[in-house]
């Protein structure tokens, strides 16, 4: 896989499990120095050391719960003191609660917000000054949702996390033209992590959707491969994305041919 890593030293959130591991082992892979940010201490460490093992590269490990804005500024600024030059920030941290808006509990919806959308606009904030500095390409990199394009029932609040990332998204690339800063989002359909054991505890909305689910290896080597190239948008899968143009156009229509397929969760 040719990449653009070699040699950068890029930013994971969330970076113990799931689509983040992967990126940070893809990173690893091509010659980058992931710099991995995660609560679990002990998984952070677990995976630093088979990545120097496996690859020959310098891995970093920083514990933080992001959601605790004092706690991810001293790391941000600990990376900064640490790192001469960081080129990149995956923004990959977040959680979803699938339940009605009757149902959901407040402090469900309250870490979302601060997961999924407050953490990630801190995290960007804090670099920007480091990035507009350091005359060479930085990629700001946030995973989002097509469910940020396409809300569907139980999924409110969720999908409200994430078209609140896409417009802070679109917003900050132009912002930043210029400065020498890509911005990408990636927008993604369920993809098979831990991330349903909150989501959907029940389990029935992971199985009904189970094969349409996304490999998080190959989602994070598609990530990686465009990481440090200009591209507004990574959407998975492609047929996912067709449909929401599609909803974009004739949203009445799709909400009443696909009713049931909305109501799945």
């Amino acid at each position: 896989m040719e990449t653009n890593v070699r040699n950068k030293s890029i930013i994971i959130t969330g970076a113990s499990s799931g689509i983040g591991e992967r990126i940070a082992w893809h990173i690893a892979e091509n010659g980058g120095t992931p710099i991995m940010i995660a609560r679990s201490i002990d998984k952070l460490e677990n995976l630093k050391e088979k990545l120097q093992r496996s690859f020959d590269i310098t891995a970093h490990v920083y514990q933080a719960d992001i959601t605790d804005r004092d706690a991810f500024s001293n790391v941000i600024q600990q990376i900064l003191l640490e790192h001469k030059n960081i080129h990149g920030l995956i923004n990959n941290a977040g959680a979803g609660v699938f339940d009605y808006v009757e149902d959901i509990k407040m402090e469900d919806i309250e870490r979302m917000f601060q997961l999924n959308v407050y953490a990630l606009i801190q995290g960007t904030q804090l670099l920007l000054p480091h990035f507009s500095a350091n005359r060479r390409k930085c990629h700001i990199v946030n995973i989002a949702s097509q469910a940020g394009k396409i809300a569907t029932p139980k999924s409110a609040v969720y999908a409200a996390t994430k078209h609140a990332v896409l417009g802070f998204t679109n917003a900050l690339r132009m912002e930043v033209a210029g400065k020498g800063i890509y911005v990408t989002a990636v927008n993604l359909g369920p993809v098979k992590t831990n991330f349903f054991k909150t989501a959907d505890p029940s389990g029935s909305y992971q199985k009904s959707v189970s094969r349409y689910m996304l490999d998080p290896d190959k989602t994070a080597r598609k990530v990686v491969k465009n990481l440090f190239r200009k591209k507004r948008e990574i959407n998975l899968p492609h047929w996912m994305e067709a449909g929401s143009k599609f909803y974009q156009l004739f949203p009445g229509v799709m909400e009443v041919l696909l009713r049931k397929q909305f109501n799945r969760k």
